[in-house]
């Protein structure tokens, strides 16, 4: 047998757990479970694997330790050993990732959880602003994870993960960590969301620059002014005549913020979560494990946020979307003039004069005291005759129900 497998580790240093006068799984059982599987799983040296180890173990029998529910459960063995190939898994996982995708794998799924509350006080943030604030708060978290890493494993303040292992062990570590529940009044809130919201909340509010002083330079030298960063930042911008947003782009940041925050407004924050991971062209099978959900219950997900969806581009924001689309009423909801002809015709009196009326720019409820109707029988009309449109063009799209005429 290999005598890396059989090493021994120092029970002194790890806490004993017992319970009722029952002593717990050996100390040594646990580590040496650890070892080796970590030796038959990575190509890490064996002192490598007995380190990391050695701080699994410490951490599961200090958790085990601390936990009155463990301890009162009287299995707390079971819950040792649970616990410890649990920590394992979690470490194999971010091993077998590598390096590069263990951390764009890290890094999504903190994102998704952080992302609708980094909202900074007094500002409209795109999706890639809300992205730029994103990744400078998770530099700081990593490093505070760091921190934490060295502390509850008695590490020095150098300590850095050096190899592979290492730096799974760190990963899976900080995952954990962010989302550990810190009790507050009448709830709990994982503790990376509660650093985002201080670190949203500590963003400077957006500053109010004169645009010609700032493309022309103060006349006043001693102005003080004119050494404010954001200034010499829009100057240097426009110094450098770097090329606008395209307008679609500026469009599809609008509507992807708005979207969020209706999710968010109608408490929908499994779907803003999934939105999210959707933006990221996660495929399905790593949405279900950023999210822990099963094929079914992501299936689900998908159909609620599909409904939402549905609401927000054909009656909540439908004129956003439809200008996004290029599917406006000034250009008939984006439809040819022979798609428009057979559209028109399926409509009737009242979806056709309530069309024309919505072309003419009429308010909605000039619109219903015309056509003496409520607001909300007017919406639900708009909202048959804006997916009748779309479900034209995509069948346009997708090639089903194409027209006799090409």
């Amino acid at each position: 047998m290999n005598s890396a497998a059989t090493a021994t580790i120092p029970t002194a240093t790890i806490p004993s757990v017992t319970t009722q006068g029952e002593t717990s799984i050996g100390v040594e059982v646990i580590f040496q479970l650890l070892s080796q599987e970590l030796q038959q799983s990575t190509k890490a040296s064996a002192q490598n694997c007995q380190d990391v180890a050695r701080r699994i173990t410490s951490e599961v029998y200090r958790i085990c330790s601390e936990s009155k529910r463990i301890q009162a459960s009287g299995a707390v063995e079971n819950s040792a050993m649970t616990l410890a190939k649990h920590r394992l898994q979690q470490c194999l996982r971010y091993y077998q990732l590598g390096s590069n995708r263990g951390r764009v794998e890290l890094h999504s799924t903190l994102s998704a959880i952080i992302y609708r509350y980094i909202n900074p006080p007094q500002r409209q943030l795109s999706y890639q602003g809300r992205l730029t604030i994103i990744e400078d708060f998770l530099q700081g978290f990593y490093l505070e994870a760091l921190n934490a890493f060295r502390r509850e494993n008695q590490l020095g303040p150098t300590y850095r993960p050096q190899t592979l292992l290492e730096l799974a062990e760190y990963m899976a570590f900080t995952e954990r960590y962010g989302k550990r529940r810190i009790p507050l009044p009448g709830r709990q809130q994982q503790l990376i969301i509660l650093r985002a919201q201080t670190f949203s909340q500590q963003q400077p509010p957006e500053t109010n620059v004169d645009i010609e002083q700032a493309a022309e330079g103060s006349s006043n030298e001693a102005d003080g002014s004119w050494e404010e960063p954001a200034v010499q930042q829009l100057r240097s911008a426009m110094a450098t005549q770097a090329a606008p947003e395209p307008e679609e782009d500026t469009l599809r940041s609008v509507v992807v913020t708005e979207l969020m925050d209706y999710l968010e407004q109608r408490q929908q924050s499994d779907c803003a979560d999934y939105f999210s991971l959707r933006l990221q062209d996660l495929s399905t099978q790593e949405i279900e494990a950023v999210l822990g959900l099963t094929p079914r219950q992501r299936d689900y997900l998908q159909q609620r946020f599909k409904y939402h969806l549905i609401r927000f581009a054909l009656l909540h924001r439908w004129e956003l979307v439809h200008e996004w689309l290029e599917a406006s009423l000034h250009t008939n909801l984006g439809l040819t003039p022979q798609q428009w002809q057979v559209y028109t015709a399926q409509l009737d009196e009242k979806q056709l004069a309530l069309l024309e009326l919505k072309q003419q720019g009429q308010p909605d409820d000039k619109i219903a005291k015309t056509l003496g109707m409520s607001t909300a029988q007017l919406q639900k009309r708009w909202f048959k005759i804006l997916e009748q449109a779309w479900e034209i063009r995509n069948s346009l799209v997708s090639g089903s129900g194409a027209s006799t005429h090409e």
